[in-house]
């Protein structure tokens, strides 16, 4: 069974920043890619950023230049950096691993960017 757990989520002014951690129950090398979703509220959930096992990373038009995707091997986690954050951010922001067909979820953690 794997375990997504993500961290990191809070309150945060525009313009702030806050990075989002996300524990993995196995090697990341195990899956084809990781990715951060997120969810507003009444809002279907939106892929932001993701990468491979490879390292090549990508991202939501919405936020490049502004998030940045990474991971830490030695320890199964896969970081969101969030910069010059805006109130539209605001969200639920998953985590999730990929492999062949399979995806596997986190339970989520909530961002909340005020004006």
């Amino acid at each position: 069974q794997v375990q997504l757990v993500e961290s990191g989520g809070g309150l945060v002014q525009a313009g702030g920043s806050l990075r989002l951690s996300c524990a993995v129950s196995r090697s990341i090398f195990s899956f084809d890619a990781m990715g951060w979703y997120r969810q507003a509220p009444g809002k279907q959930r939106d892929l932001i950023a993701t990468i491979s096992s490879g390292g090549g990373t990508n991202y939501a038009d919405s936020v490049k230049g502004r998030f940045g995707i990474s991971r830490d091997s030695a320890k199964n986690t896969v970081y969101l950096q969030m910069n010059s954050l805006k109130p539209e951010d605001t969200a639920v922001y998953y985590c999730n691993a990929a492999r062949n067909s399979l995806h596997y979820w986190g339970q989520g953690t909530q961002v909340t960017v005020s004006s």
